[in-house]
C-alpha cells in the first residue's frame, strides 16, 4: 500500500476548520452590503481572483486583480498586514483564494459571499457617494 505524504500540512489543517458549523455560520465569507462598507478603509484590500478576460468587461477600481491560477506566483502583491476580501463572479474561486490564502498564514480574510452583479449594484453613484 502506497503512503499518503500531505504535500501541503496547512491545507489539512485549513480544511479540518471548515466543519458544518463554520460553513453554517459563514465564517468564510463576508456579504455584498458588509464588504461595501469597507471600500475605502485602509486596512482592507478587495482582491478580483477573476482572470483577465472577465476583468476586461467589468473592473472595480478599488479593487487588487489577480486572477486565481497568478495567485501562488504573486504572492509578494498579496499585504499581509491587511484585511482581505477575495471576490469573483460566482464566488466559487474566491472561495478558493480564501483556502489558499489561509494555507499561506493569512489569518484576516474573507470571500464574498454573493454574485459580482451584486456588488457591481452595490456601486451605483448613489451608493457608492453614500460609502464616502
Amino acid at each position: 500500500m502506497e503512503e499518503h505524504i500531505d504535500v501541503c500540512p496547512h491545507l489539512s489543517d485549513v480544511l479540518r476548520e471548515m466543519d458544518i458549523a463554520f460553513l453554517v455560520a459563514g465564517e468564510y465569507g463576508i456579504t455584498v452590503e458588509e464588504a461595501s462598507k469597507f471600500i475605502d478603509h485602509d486596512h482592507f484590500v478587495f482582491l478580483d481572483v477573476r482572470t483577465h478576460e472577465e476583468a476586461k468587461t467589468l473592473r472595480f477600481s478599488f479593487a487588487k486583480h489577480i486572477p486565481l491560477n497568478e495567485l501562488p506566483d504573486r504572492m509578494s502583491e498579496v499585504p499581509r498586514d491587511k484585511f482581505i476580501i477575495t471576490f469573483c463572479l460566482s464566488g466559487f474561486r474566491a472561495s478558493m483564494a480564501y483556502t489558499y490564502l489561509r494555507t499561506q498564514g493569512y489569518d484576516e480574510i474573507k470571500a464574498l459571499k454573493g454574485r459580482l452583479d451584486q456588488l457591481a449594484g452595490a456601486m451605483t453613484p448613489e451608493r457608492f457617494y453614500s460609502l464616502r
